[in-house]
């Protein structure tokens, strides 16, 4: 049995287990209720926290308050994370929207030392984490590929492919010291070399990355 199948079954047994369904359904309503306050707050342009400047937290939200525009967009970010977990459809689109907020979240209050909210932010992220895991049918091919062929990468693309990428870092080293660009004109060889080993080790990293690549119809799909 493969890791993939292996998780299948892991994943179909947790599921249909009722008391985990019953958990599933509270902690999705339970972070989006608990993001919907922080959110409308932001939009309405309400300061988050009045401690002072003093205070880490207090100069942080205040700063953040100050970016205006900046602030209301990550109330909307929230508020459509929040809202996109309270449906069944589209809890998995909640639950990827919401991990990398309450992610810079936890690792925020943690930094700045923000007594008690810290502890409650990790359990958030537990919550999200786990909520991912139970969306793993649906997030699976993240991991794991469905598509049914891999790319037919051309003959010695694996030589070509960095040579090309070469020529063109050296071409483009060429052109910046012509024409004056950052005073490379002055340290010409030295910039010579790192733009065609750069551009030597992109074009590998391409290739490699192309012949690994997905291609095709899916594996579920008919003929």
């Amino acid at each position: 049995m493969n890791l993939e199948n292996a998780l299948d079954k892991t994943h179909a047994f947790i599921t249909r287990n009722i008391w985990l369904q019953l958990f599933t359904v509270f902690t999705r309503i339970i972070l989006a209720v608990g993001f919907i306050p922080p959110s409308l707050k932001k939009i309405f342009g309400q300061p988050f926290t009045i401690l002072p400047d003093s205070h880490p937290v207090g100069r942080y939200f205040n700063a953040l308050y100050q970016t205006g525009f900046y602030y209301e967009f990550l109330g909307w970010a929230q508020l459509v994370a929040a809202l996109l977990l309270l449906f069944p459809r589209t809890a998995h689109l909640g639950a990827l929207a919401f991990f990398p907020v309450i992610l810079n979240i936890a690792v925020l209050t943690n930094s700045v030392g923000f007594v008690g909210t810290k502890y409650i932010t990790i359990l958030m992220l537990l919550a999200c984490t786990y909520l991912l895991a139970w969306e793993y049918d649906r997030l699976k091919p993240l991991v794991f590929s469905t598509r049914g062929s891999r790319a037919e990468s051309p003959k010695l693309a694996f030589l070509w492919l960095p040579s090309l990428f070469a020529f063109g870092g050296a071409s483009l080293a060429c052109f910046f010291a012509y024409a004056g660009v950052a005073n490379i004109h002055r340290k010409f060889i030295p910039v010579l070399l790192v733009a065609i080993v750069g551009g030597f080790v992109f074009g590998a990293i391409c290739s490699a990355h192309y012949k690994f690549m997905g291609t095709g119809r899916l594996t579920a799909s008919p003929d």
